[in-house]
C-alpha cells in the first residue's frame, strides 16, 4: 500500500481539536491560557455528552495559531484522566510546533520560570524537542523541525519500508 488515500475519500483538512480530561477547569485554563498563551475560545457545557449518558461536563477549547484547538473535559469530580498501566508515561503526548530553536529555548525558560519541570532539549535528528507535563498529567512537547523539506520528503519515501522492517523484526522476536 502506498499510503495515499483513495480518491473517493474526502480530504482530511487538518486537526480541529484533540480532547482530554482535566480535573479542574480553572487550573487547566490558567496553564494553557496564562502560561502557554493559548486563548480560551469556546466553552460547551451540558448534562449529557453525545452518547446521551447522564454525565454533566464542561468542555473547554484553547486555540493554537493555526486555528486548531486542544480541548479538555471537566466532569466536575476533581479527577484527572488515568494513564494506561500498560503504556509508559512518555508514549502518549501532544506535540506543539514552534518556529525555531530560539523559540524552543525561550519556551523552555518560560516554563521553568513558572516552576514547570522540563526535559530536554532532545535532538531527534529531524526535530528538536522539550517535554513537560500539564497539571492533569498530560505529557506535552514543544518541537521544531530542523531539516529541510527535501529531507522530510526523503523520510516520507522511506516510511513504509521502515514500518515493514519494524514489523518483521518484532514478529520474529515474538515468535522466538
Amino acid at each position: 500500500m502506498s499510503g495515499a488515500a483513495p480518491s473517493s475519500i474526502p480530504s482530511v483538512l487538518g486537526l480541529h481539536h484533540a480532547a482530554y480530561r482535566c480535573r479542574d477547569a480553572e487550573e487547566t485554563r490558567h496553564f494553557y491560557e496564562d502560561i502557554l498563551g493559548l486563548p480560551l475560545v469556546h466553552v460547551v457545557s451540558g448534562d449529557a455528552p453525545s452518547t446521551g449518558d447522564p454525565n454533566p461536563f464542561l468542555h473547554l477549547f484553547f486555540q493554537l495559531a493555526d486555528g486548531s484547538c486542544i480541548a479538555f473535559f471537566d466532569l466536575g469530580d476533581g479527577k484527572a484522566g488515568e494513564p494506561s498501566p500498560n503504556t509508559p508515561k512518555w508514549v502518549n503526548h501532544i506535540a506543539f510546533n514552534v518556529p525555531d530553536d530560539k523559540a524552543l529555548s525561550t519556551m523552555k525558560a518560560h516554563l521553568q520560570k513558572h516552576g514547570i519541570e522540563v526535559l530536554g532539549e532532545v535532538d531527534h535528528h529531524f526535530v528538536h524537542s522539550i517535554y513537560f507535563f500539564d497539571p492533569n498529567g498530560v505529557r506535552l512537547e514543544f518541537t521544531t523541525q530542523v531539516v529541510d523539506d527535501k529531507q522530510m520528503q526523503q523520510y516520507r519515501g522511506e516510511a513504509h519500508e521502515a514500518l515493514r522492517d519494524w514489523k518483521k523484526k518484532h514478529q520474529s522476536a515474538a515468535a522466538a
